[in-house]
């Protein structure tokens, strides 16, 4: 699928862009060129030392920031896929800082659709989050607004031969700054507890090699304008402590400013635009002037979720247990890792 062609992915420092240039490598060894753009400096000599240019001709990193347009329509000449995963994530940074967070999240969104447009990409894949449905945060609301300006993008293409989607999935396992290297920091550096928001905290789990699955999913399958949600299994807070430091005290700390107690990824009112694919769920754009609901049905061999359908953590019918996380630890996140 990506053999002969050049992929670009923003934000290609992070978490999910290690892994995406890991799997890419991996999996398809005639990539023409694979671009890493992001604007970290020090993450991309970090990146060369494990991949270096030397050894792989094929990569290429590029400096640049989202927010610099200009730079933006240069690193895209000639691309063919655009990965978008370049976000501001920490949920109370954004609440403290919310004109960076819109500047990264909302206008670094419509550069990238603007750099698309102009260079003649075919593809572009953006990465959202269980945080922009229904969302209570800035964060969540600016990547809410990415997802809109993305599926909205398919209706002003015009002639060009390009295509917007979505990919919508929960807490990546492992990633910088979520909880499971939390604990297992706090748990080496000699905690006596460890912190627990809320007792009832529920969340969705993924891992990051699952995240770029999806993304691969919808690149090889996507229409334009659909939200790939994927069928995850949920976790409580609590349990994944308990996997990690079961003979710890877990003290409850009360819940974030901005943070929910469950997340959802699919609400009632989006049921009317979502059809089930058997692995995971798209919600179809609420306006398209490209496609009707019944040429995605088609297209997917999909059927539609039944009427006041919602998908949310803290009712989902698939669930990590204390071991299951513990044999995901290991396998996903460190291999060394045991019960502290």
């Amino acid at each position: 699928m990506l053999n002969g062609k050049v992929v670009l992915i923003t934000g290609g420092t992070g978490s999910f862009g290690r892994k995406f240039v890991e799997v890419i490598l991996r999996d398809y060894p005639n990539v023409k060129r694979l671009i890493v753009f992001s604007r970290g400096e020090l993450k991309q000599f970090d990146m060369k030392q494990a991949w270096p240019e030397s050894k792989y001709p094929q990569l290429r990193y590029i400096v640049g920031d989202v927010r610099d347009k200009e730079r933006l329509i240069r690193a895209c000449e000639g691309v063919d896929v655009i990965i978008h995963a370049a976000a501001m994530k920490q949920v109370d940074t954004a609440e403290y800082n919310p004109e960076e967070c819109i500047k990264t999240n909302v206008h670094g969104a419509m550069n990238v659709i603007d750099a698309a447009m102009i260079q003649h990409v075919k593809d572009v894949i953006a990465l959202s989050t269980d945080k922009a449905c229904a969302p209570i945060s800035l964060y969540g609301a600016t990547k809410l607004t990415s997802d809109k300006l993305f599926t909205a993008a398919n209706n002003i293409r015009g002639s060009k031969d390009i295509r917007f989607s979505v990919v919508r999935y929960g807490n990546v396992m492992g990633s910088r700054g979520s909880v499971i290297p939390l604990f297992m920091s706090m748990c080496e550096q000699g905690a006596t507890s460890l912190p627990i928001t809320d007792m009832r905290m529920t969340r969705f789990n993924i891992t990051l090699e699952e995240g770029v699955a999806l993304v691969m999913f919808a690149l090889g399958h996507h229409l334009g304008g659909e939200i790939f949600v994927p069928k995850i299994p949920s976790y409580k807070i609590c349990d994944v402590a308990t996997a990690i430091a079961p003979n710890l005290k877990q003290e409850e700390v009360g819940i974030r400013p901005g943070e929910k107690l469950h997340e959802e990824m699919i609400i009632e009112a989006e049921a009317m635009d979502t059809i089930d694919l058997g692995d995971c769920y798209a919600i179809l754009p609420s306006v398209s002037y490209c496609w009707k609901k019944e040429d995605y049905i088609k297209h997917h061999q999909a059927k539609v979720v039944p009427f006041g359908f919602r998908y949310s953590s803290e009712t989902n019918t698939e669930w990590e247990t204390v071991e299951s996380m513990r044999e995901k630890i290991r396998r996903y996140v460190d291999p060394h890792f045991n019960v502290l």
